[in-house]
């Protein structure tokens, strides 16, 4: 549940989302839910020579289990707040 409330703080930034076929994709956090399924709005391929089939896709639901990684704005990552909050859960609470 960590990271699920991290997330949830980011909706509105923009975030790159690549995923486990390389593909990246780069745009506004719309959602995201429990499972880390993600939705993407004002979206553009982070590579579009090598993706042209998905340069007019504007907006896009990203299932959480095919997510490689989440880059998130240097200015989104409040460590401290991620350190407090990674020493709760590691406590169990």
């Amino acid at each position: 549940m960590l990271f699920f409330s991290y997330f949830k703080d980011l909706v509105g930034r923009e975030v790159t989302v690549e995923l486990k076929n390389d593909l990246a994709i780069r745009g506004t956090l719309h959602s995201v839910d429990q499972y880390l399924n993600i939705k993407l709005e004002n979206t553009r391929v982070v590579d579009e020579d090598k993706y042209p089939h998905m340069r007019s896709v504007r907006n896009c639901f990203i299932r959480g289990s095919v997510v490689r990684y989440v880059q998130l704005p240097p200015d989104g990552v409040d460590i401290e707040l991620l350190h407090d909050a990674t020493r709760r859960e590691a406590r169990g609470g």
